[in-house]
């Protein structure tokens, strides 16, 4: 009992994933997350306005449970499954994080000075959550898929455009911890 209680080491999460994969191949479908916000959009009714959600959405609905299991195994393990959040940084880390306003880095895995209620509910933090929202999904959009989809099953089925999407995911990823993310705080 006490091995379901701690994170499990990536040789064993990896081994599933990878299963997981596995099945989904054999099965003929496609791993995505970002997809399920087209089958919601014709679920709703879109269709109506937009010739883009015209699609059998039904045949997506498999993809809206995973994404339901997602939700909620990400509450069980985070309610349950996680003892304890803090997380080693290398001290250079918490100093250069000190420097910007994150007070306390590395006492748990998510920065109170940025996912915090009263950061969020900010008109600071209302509009940087309005900006991400629009740049992943453009983001996602442009690059006919997510971080997921691209990096687990792109990767794995060696797809070019795939690679290319993640090295980009990499790229605008440094780019924000170093150059924008300190004028944020």
């Amino acid at each position: 009992m006490d091995f379901i209680l701690q994170p499990w080491p990536w040789y064993v999460a990896g081994v599933l994933i990878a299963f997981c994969m596995y099945l989904m191949f054999y099965f003929g479908k496609h791993f995505g997350v970002s997809s399920n916000l087209e089958t919601m959009c014709a679920m709703s009714g879109a269709g109506k306005f937009i010739d883009f959600f015209k699609f059998d959405w039904k045949k997506n609905i498999w993809n809206l449970a995973f994404v339901l299991g997602l939700v909620i195994g990400g509450f069980i393990a985070n309610q349950w499954l996680m003892p304890d959040q803090t997380i080693a940084l290398n001290p250079k880390t918490v100093e250069d994080l000190a420097q910007i306003g994150i007070q306390n880095a590395g006492s748990g895995f998510l920065p109170e000075e940025i996912f915090g209620m009263e950061a969020l509910f900010s008109v600071k933090g209302f509009l940087i959550l309005l900006t991400a929202g629009l740049l992943v999904g453009f983001g996602s959009r442009y690059a006919s898929g997510c971080t997921s989809g691209h990096g687990i099953v792109g990767l794995s089925s060696l797809a070019r455009e795939s690679f290319i999407a993640v090295a980009g995911f990499f790229i605008g990823g440094l780019i924000m911890t170093w150059l924008i993310l300190p004028f944020l705080f």
